[in-house]
């Protein structure tokens, strides 16, 4: 099999070295690319005669799987994979893989980490200390207490959920499906929306769930509350959830991904959103979360190898 990394995937060069030989010893060879690129006629030039590619979150599409003639199977290093053109591979009965579970801890730990960073001013109060200043009366709020609404009880909402209830906080939820958990107390959205100090959003992309908060929905949140999205961006309505942020409406936002991968443009609407915090889609990145990435990615391919493929998507 010809295996292809179409980028590095975050990890010391000598762990994919160490990779490569090891599946030279089971008679695959390894190819991988130590920069990220997008351009589709770039990807092709690299993976045209691979059997596997591995991917993270850069676009597949059907121009590039068509140029791919040997292509077996997309391995995606990746929770989210509405970024691979899933109809080209069934037509082409190309298997589609992810790396379910890697992020987990990444994940909700940037979610907590944001709402903190909005309740305490964080960012804007270091700012204040360089110039030099000082606190100017301000206060913050404290997490102990509040009501934290996760939409979306998948294993990341759900190990988000955990943390925001190990600082005290009482737990609402909306999911499509419910876990019996004491700690967990599944509402409608509407009431979670109506009732929640703190929104965390832990959904995928898709019909059902894109923009499923808009300004209809935002209108429902308290003026103190505040939104954190570390899910994806297709399923906020960017502009609403702008002009309410500007108009007051909701107390702040905390973003990490967007209906593009950073750099955003300049007009970006929550370029200029008061009260936000906005991180260029790192919820996933840290060190050990790339390292566990790399295990799962190794362990797909040798699961499709003997037949028995594991993550599969399709």
């Amino acid at each position: 099999m010809k295996i292809v990394f179409v980028e590095p995937l975050g990890v010391d060069i000598k762990l994919l070295e160490s990779l490569k030989i090891y599946f030279k010893t089971q008679g695959h060879y390894l190819r991988y690319f130590h920069d990220r690129n997008e351009n589709p006629e770039e990807i092709i030039k690299r993976t045209g005669d691979a059997d596997i590619l591995t991917v993270s979150n850069i676009p597949i599409n059907k121009k590039i799987i068509d140029a791919c003639p040997n292509l077996k199977l997309i391995n995606v290093a990746f929770t989210g994979y509405d970024h691979i053109d899933l109809e080209a591979c069934k037509k082409r009965s190309i298997m589609v893989c992810n790396a379910a579970g890697y992020s987990t801890t990444a994940v909700s730990e940037l979610s907590l980490g944001l709402a903190i960073s909005l309740l305490r001013n964080i960012v804007k109060l270091d700012a204040n200390t360089r110039i030099p200043g000082d606190r100017n009366n301000y206060l913050g709020i404290e997490l102990s207490g509040k009501k934290v609404g996760i939409i979306g009880t998948g294993n990341i909402g759900l190990a988000t959920a955990k943390l925001f209830h190990a600082f005290g906080c009482e737990i609402l939820a909306y999911s499509r499906t419910t876990k019996n958990i004491d700690f967990l107390n599944y509402v409608s959205l509407d009431k979670l929306l109506t009732d929640s100090d703190i929104i965390s959003l832990h959904i995928p992309a898709n019909d059902e769930t894109k923009n499923i908060i808009n300004e209809e929905k935002l209108n429902l949140m308290k003026s103190s509350a505040i939104l954190i999205n570390t899910a994806r961006g297709q399923v906020v309505d960017t502009q609403a959830l702008a002009r309410a942020l500007k108009s007051n409406k909701i107390a702040g936002a905390g973003i990490d991904i967007y209906e593009q991968e950073p750099p955003l443009p300049k007009n970006h609407p929550l370029l200029d959103a008061p009260n936000t915090i906005l991180t260029p889609h790192i919820a996933y990145a840290t060190k050990e979360a790339m390292i566990k990435r790399l295990g799962i990615v190794k362990t797909n391919i040798e699961s499709f190898v003997k037949g028995d493929l594991q993550n599969k998507i399709i």
